[in-house]
């Protein structure tokens, strides 16, 4: 029964926040919240949404600072070569 509604509550928070959290930082997320709102009191459609937001959240800020990271990587290339004589 449990994992009839776990399962139930996931599909249902991935098709109401549309396509653009649909990734599988919102499904994990929205699982972990999910499992913990119907343990917290039967509040497991609830705990996914909010789960799936977190992820989704966590993710993106992830990416970006591995943005930061690569051009900070390129610039420290960029300034240890020699300048072009003329």
């Amino acid at each position: 029964m449990n994992t009839k509604l776990i399962a139930a509550t996931l599909m249902l928070s991935l098709a109401s926040t549309g396509a653009a959290y649909a990734k599988p930082s919102c499904a994990k997320g929205a699982i972990v919240g999910g499992v913990g709102g119907h343990v917290a009191g039967k509040h497991g459609l609830l705990g996914a949404a909010a789960g799936c937001a977190i992820g989704h959240h966590m993710a993106k800020k992830q990416e970006k600072e591995q943005q930061r990271q690569a051009q900070a990587q390129q610039q420290a290339a960029n300034s240890q070569q020699p300048a072009p004589r003329k």
